[in-house]
């Protein structure tokens, strides 16, 4: 029960600190877009826009207002739920964010998903082989995806697979994951995602398995008799995943950044898609609450992260 208590005082703290580390995103990003070269209010007044209709708009947007000014009204109507409304589309950016968002998290978790079963499952073999062919061309090819560009993967596997072999759609969303049609468009886009985590993974499961394998109690495990593969999945694998799961987190929220490409290249409808179109527009708004939820999502999987520290080590203890 104690044990349970200090773990919720942990998440309750986790919490609180989230507040700062989004209140200091949003001032970043909001400066950032307040230093981009471009005027939203003449990319919708037109080419050449008469100087009294663009002062009107800008007067409608709010842009005429100091920037201090601009910034408390977007802070106060966050805490109230209201992100502003999207100078593109004249949604309320909120709505965008709640229609879009979980396709991006469906991508980002499935590419995930992928990432771990293929980088520890390589890695783990690698430590099991270590020092023959197979934990050669592991650690070579794990460095060979971490170096391909990501659109260039992208690219690739639309020639591979949709071109040529019409196995997989090429673009878009078929529809949920409970459906075939959502699993044959999601997977092209969550390969993509996915190879460079997994190469990574693979060679931090490999180093951390071959640091453990070296520990006296596996030794001793191997001294007594117990079966080598015993030895490697049961006793080895629990005590280094810690740095993996650590870095899977991390990996996770470079996946969420790194959705802006592959979204993009494979016209997935997800946030990061309509953030890119919204820096290409200026629409400030979009921009800020796209950027919001991301850090947000970002620092809740890190607190999961923190979480899974305790079922894989009953020796860590939040105090």
């Amino acid at each position: 029960m104690e044990r349970v208590s200090r773990v919720l005082r942990h998440i309750v703290q986790r919490l609180i600190s989230l507040v700062p580390v989004v209140l200091g995103v949003s001032v970043t990003v909001f400066l950032i877009l307040q230093l981009t070269p471009g005027d939203p209010a003449r990319l919708l007044a037109g080419q050449v826009p008469d100087p009294q209709v663009l002062e009107n708009i800008r007067r409608e947007l709010g842009l005429d207002q100091p920037i201090h000014i601009q910034y408390w009204n977007f802070l106060v109507g966050a805490v109230q739920g209201d992100l502003g409304t999207s100078f593109r589309s004249g949604r309320p950016v909120i709505d965008e964010i709640r229609t879009r968002l979980p396709f991006t998290l469906e991508l980002a978790v499935v590419g995930m998903a992928i990432a771990l079963l293929v980088g520890v499952t390589a890695g783990v073999l690698a430590a099991y082989k270590r020092n023959t062919l197979y934990d050669l061309l592991t650690m070579i090819g794990s460095l060979i995806f971490v170096s391909m560009p990501g659109f260039w993967v992208a690219l690739l596997l639309m020639l591979a697979f949709s071109l040529e072999l019409r196995w997989l759609p090429a673009s878009g969303r078929g529809g949920p994951l409970w459906t075939v049609d959502g699993w044959r468009h999601v997977l092209l886009p969550a390969v993509t995602l996915s190879l460079s985590s997994a190469a990574i993974l693979a060679r931090l499961t490999r180093a951390s398995m071959v640091e453990v394998l070296n520990q006296d109690y596996i030794k001793t495990a191997r001294a007594k008799g117990v079966p080598n593969v015993v030895v490697v999945f049961k006793h080895t694998l629990k005590n280094a995943l810690i740095p993996v799961i650590t870095l899977a987190g991390i990996q996770f929220g470079d996946m969420l950044a790194n959705t802006a490409i592959i979204e993009t290249v494979f016209a997935w409808p997800g946030i990061s898609r309509v953030g890119v179109q919204a820096i290409s527009s200026r629409d400030f708004p979009m921009v800020q609450g796209v950027v919001l939820f991301v850090a947000i999502v970002f620092v809740l999987v890190n607190m999961l992260v923190d979480l899974l520290y305790v079922f894989l080590d009953p020796r860590i203890k939040y105090d």
